[in-house]
């Protein structure tokens, strides 16, 4: 789960990072300290999270009838649908908490690989996120991560481009708008591998066109399943942000971002794609383990051009496809 402890430690790993522009590893949480807005967010969050695994149970599941709810249950979690959409969240949510960044982008090139229509991969990954990212948001905001005036230029504009970009992802003929999403998907791809030859960030200056950036970020996430981390954390944290505020900030800001865009999907697409979403939710689960390996194992550098080749050769081989 993307649940982190911002760790400003002169770590050789931290430093590697800071050199790469990429947002710190992930911690274990301990100690968070209070925050005066920690237990309004953490009510809405709570009725939030369990407001929506409420709905989810009640739309997929005959509540009244035991036996044919155990029958779905078990039919959803040994479906092929679940399946792949498990593997796919556990590698996304492995490179995510290896990078600190990137979960849509993975998960949404993987699931189109899987067969999956643009709208459904979106809609899965964004539903999903609203589990992780309520959760990495309010941890954020108890550590004191979280700079209110940049988390509020981000947060209108930001849902506003979610939100229309889930309109058009669901409006346009899947079939038709494939190529375009792989397109953008590959160079999302070639964007993470330019990051390794990135030089030290430039001294920290004051962050302009935020809301732009948030309403761009918002209508690229949601239309292309991901990239608010890398479009939105990115270029704050290259302009020479403080990456934990910005980190903090941003997550938290995603958070609401996630809702609106899931919201939007639940409205406009035509059936909820249910087993993905627990199929993305349970594989990501267990992924932290291999996250941290990768960590350990590899360098910040070698990771991104690892998971940059990754996206960008599955995108251009989906590209292929849906033009062939």
């Amino acid at each position: 789960m993307k649940i982190r402890h911002i760790d400003t430690r002169p770590t050789e790993v931290g430093q590697a990072h800071e050199a790469l522009g990429l947002p710190p590893v992930e911690q274990v949480i301990d100690r968070a300290q209070a925050h005066p807005l920690a237990t309004v967010a953490s009510w809405f969050m709570g009725f939030t999270l369990f407001g929506l695994a409420a709905i989810l149970l009640a739309r997929g599941l005959p509540l009244g009838d035991p036996s044919a709810a155990l029958d779905i249950v078990i039919g959803v979690v040994t479906s092929d649908e679940f399946l792949k959409a498990a593997a796919v969240g556990f590698i996304a949510q492995s490179i995510d908490g290896a990078l600190g960044m990137a979960y849509g982008i993975s998960a949404t090139t993987f699931l189109l690989g899987t067969g999956a229509s643009p709208a459904v991969a979106s809609a899965s990954v964004h539903i999903a996120e609203i589990f992780t990212t309520g959760l990495s948001g309010l941890s954020h905001l108890r550590l004191g991560n979280v700079d209110r005036k940049l988390m509020l230029k981000l947060l209108i504009p930001g849902v506003i481009g979610g939100v229309l970009g889930a309109l058009v992802v669901t409006k346009f003929d899947g079939a038709a708008l494939k190529p375009w999403i792989s397109g953008y998907l590959l160079v999302m791809g070639i964007y993470v591998l330019a990051k390794a030859w990135r030089h030290r960030r430039k001294p920290a200056q004051e962050p302009k066109h935020v809301a732009k950036l948030a309403l761009f970020g918002g209508f690229v996430d949601a239309a292309g399943g991901g990239g608010w981390g890398p479009v939105v954390t990115t270029s704050l944290v290259g302009a020479g942000q403080d990456p934990r505020r910005t980190i903090g900030s941003v997550n938290f800001a995603e958070f609401f971002i996630a809702i609106a865009s899931a919201g939007a999907f639940v409205i406009f697409i035509d059936a909820a794609p249910w087993a993905t979403v627990a199929g993305l939710v349970a594989g990501g689960m267990f992924a932290a383990p291999l996250a941290a390996f990768l960590c350990r194992a590899l360098p910040a550098r070698a990771l991104l051009v690892l998971v940059g080749t990754l996206i960008s050769g599955l995108s251009a081989f989906n590209l292929m496809k849906a033009l062939g």
